[in-house]
């Protein structure tokens, strides 16, 4: 009985490393690679993405960029990977996102702007966890965005 329980325990305890490292990789700082990228013109896009932990089991996230002037911006996001939309703060490209997971390297988001879904997309990171590809549509506009993580 008793080896029993330590083998349910060190199976338990390994599913939670492990889903807490599948959980992460999105976590870092991201460099956008724009020899790679495809920016569609007059939209915005991300310069430099920083994902970290927050408290209660949220994700802080905050942007550097380029809004569709060309102007640099900076706005931050704090929130959970549930579906629900959080506040932006900053010049963002909407007042409010969502963010949800689809499988362990890659979460889907949406852009809320004055009540309207004005941003959709699909973050991906590779199974190295050194790149990502970021696919998103910003009113009415694609744009396919690669980063390096530093």
């Amino acid at each position: 009985m008793k080896m029993i329980r330590i083998t349910l325990f060190a199976a338990a305890l390994s599913l939670a490393v492990s889903t807490a490292l599948a959980a992460n990789v999105h976590l870092g700082t991201w460099k956008l690679n724009e020899s790679k990228s495809k920016l569609a013109a007059g939209t915005p896009h991300n310069t430099m993405v920083t994902y970290r932990t927050g408290d209660n089991g949220t994700i802080k996230l905050t942007c550097d960029g380029i809004d569709k002037d060309g102007k640099a911006t900076r706005w931050t996001w704090q929130g959970k990977f549930d579906g629900k939309q959080y506040k932006v703060k900053g010049a963002g490209p909407a007042d409010s996102m969502a963010y949800t997971i689809q499988d362990s390297h890659t979460n889907m988001l949406q852009g809320v702007r004055h009540g309207k879904v004005v941003l959709t997309g699909t973050i991906q990171v590779a199974p190295d966890g050194k790149s990502r590809k970021v696919t998103t549509t910003i009113d009415g506009k694609t744009t396919v965005s690669y980063y390096d993580k530093l």
